[in-house]
């Protein structure tokens, strides 16, 4: 097994054929591991601290692993290396290998961190490790005995196992939910004015804009969030995603206005909630939000994808509709235990 480092961008370019190959195999196959996805990441956040690691079958040079790492500083100073994808957008990362590969890549990577090769770091991140991922028990036995290596949990992300028709899926709600999704959707049903749609290439552009003004809208702390930085951000994944078929962007308008917009992607069976918006200014009473969202899970189950996940976050709505914990963790590597 032969290790390349990459320091500039423009070796995400050259590993653009092998990449989503070894991730339809990998042990954490998520859309945010995608090459469409980090590189896209990295044109917005990227640093000029790249590192991005990768291995090889030394006879055929077919690509086993990788680990895309950047330096980054912590608000107190210290030089943290973390996984491309960060911290706040990439609700799944993970190092990308396959099983029969991953205990060799592991031993590698310790070796990296240990070596003059690797930058001057305090803290090496995996966050947003899924719970399920064998990098949380399997990777810190690589390192030196004298470093700290410490998992916690960081989230939830609440999904559902979708059945095969929407009825099962109401029979998944308690009595009261299912009662009331579908008192909720015959109620707008006999609004005239009511239309919901998945954006298309010749709208994109206009809807990703309602979407990102219906997400201001929606609360102070989204409104925070969506910085001029992070509109690109969105605009940018929108026309990516969108190109490869990979986006769900559905939008719902009362009265030719926008009501509520639902960012999601698709990737093999999963229906990925990403973010979302509303207009809590007006529409209240036709509950625009669960609306369009039961109708992305109904279009989800007649599509044949098999689990809706919600993502991070354990707000109340993702039970209500039937949502059950799944976990995603940190692991914080130290050079020296903690005294």
């Amino acid at each position: 097994m032969k290790l390349i480092i990459e320091r500039d961008a423009s070796g995400f370019d050259t590993l653009r054929d092998a990449w989503n190959e070894l991730l339809l195999q990998s042990q954490t196959n998520t859309i945010f591991l995608s090459w469409e996805w980090q590189t896209t990441w990295w044109r917005h956040w990227g640093t000029d601290e790249l590192y991005l690691l990768h291995w090889h079958d030394e006879e055929t040079g077919r690509l086993l692993g990788l680990a895309p790492l950047f330096l980054d500083r912590t608000d107190d100073g210290q030089r943290r290396l973390l996984l491309v994808g960060g911290i706040e957008v990439s609700d799944y990362l993970d190092i990308i290998v396959t099983p029969v590969h991953a205990a060799a890549v592991y031993a590698s990577l310790a070796a990296w961190l240990v070596s003059a090769a690797a930058p001057a770091w305090d803290l090496f991140e995996l966050v947003n490790l899924p719970a399920a991922s064998p990098t949380l028990a399997a990777f810190p036995a690589h390192l030196p005995p004298q470093w700290s290596a410490v998992a916690r949990q960081e989230d939830v992300c609440p999904l559902i196992r979708l059945p095969a028709d929407w009825e099962s899926y109401l029979n998944l709600l308690d009595k009261h939910q299912r009662h009331e999704v579908r008192r909720k959707l015959r109620k707008i049903e006999q609004v005239p004015t009511v239309r919901w749609w998945f954006s298309t290439p010749d709208n994109l552009a206009r809807d990703v804009e309602d979407f990102i003004a219906l997400h201001q809208l929606s609360s102070a702390d989204k409104d925070d969030f969506m910085t001029e930085a992070m509109k690109d951000f969105f605009r940018d994944i929108a026309q990516v995603m969108a190109a490869r078929g990979w986006l769900g962007l559905a939008l719902l308008s009362v009265d030719e206005r926008p009501a509520a917009a639902l960012f999601s992607f698709t990737w093999q069976d999963q229906w990925l909630l990403y973010n979302s918006g509303y207009d809590p200014r007006n529409f209240k009473e036709l509950s625009t939000g669960v609306v369009l969202l039961a109708r992305c899970i109904e279009h989800a189950i007649e599509t044949g994808f098999r689990v809706f996940d919600f993502m991070q976050g354990n707000e109340i709505y993702k039970y209500r509709l039937g949502g059950h914990d799944t976990e995603v963790w940190r692991l914080t590597v130290r050079k020296a235990q903690s005294h």
